[in-house]
């Protein structure tokens, strides 16, 4: 079950104001119809104050999008990166989001299962995706999933839940994908993975 779009989470990149977050926050739908995507965006910062922000790049394939907010430098402090391919079942985990709008809300809980495949709403499928039972809610799109030390290990980005609540089964991109994809998208603009067949 996808998160709601509208409002959301996202967090600094790197030292240039690139803030990384979930595709589909940045989607117009209309009942349930994609009628196309924003181009800019307001993100608030810890510090509460609110910045301009445009949408340079992004992948439907991955559920990526890359802003770039136009706030102070000094004000945009990058989170540090770990590494998700030595995650083991039953380690502790931390997630920061914006549930149900109530910003800067940590959950913490452990990595329930590693390796899921999970779809995307655009017709993809994510692997290798982190399975935790931190408490992830509508908000919680986009946000960091931490390790004990503070370290980015995964991008939350769906729930599997009938009442789009949490239930105890959250899912985020492994932060190698986006060491991979991020950068790809901060020099390109956009990315796809290649097809093969026909359409």
């Amino acid at each position: 079950t996808k998160i709601p779009t509208g409002t959301g989470t996202g967090f600094v990149w790197d030292e240039w104001g690139h803030v990384v977050t979930n595709h589909h926050l940045i989607t117009v739908e209309n009942q349930g119809k994609r009628m196309g995507d924003v181009n800019e965006v307001e993100v608030t910062l810890a510090d509460g104050k609110t910045y301009k922000g445009r949408v340079i790049g992004t992948s439907f394939a991955y559920d990526i999008s890359v802003l770039q907010v136009f706030a102070p430098l000094s004000a945009m402090r990058p989170i540090p990166i770990g590494r998700s391919s030595d995650l083991q079942v039953g380690q502790g985990v931390m997630a920061i989001g914006n549930p149900f709008g109530l910003d800067h809300t940590l959950t913490k809980g452990v990595i329930s299962a590693l390796d899921r495949e999970i779809g995307t709403g655009y017709s993809t499928r994510i692997l290798n995706a982190i399975q935790t039972d931190a408490a992830v809610n509508p908000g919680n799109s986009g946000g960091p999933l931490l390790d004990s030390g503070g370290r980015l290990i995964g991008m939350n980005t769906a729930i599997a839940a009938a009442t789009g609540a949490s239930v105890g089964i959250g899912f985020a991109i492994p932060v190698d994908t986006l060491n991979r994809v991020v950068p790809l998208l901060i020099a390109r603009g956009r990315l796809e993975p290649p097809r093969m067949g026909f359409e």
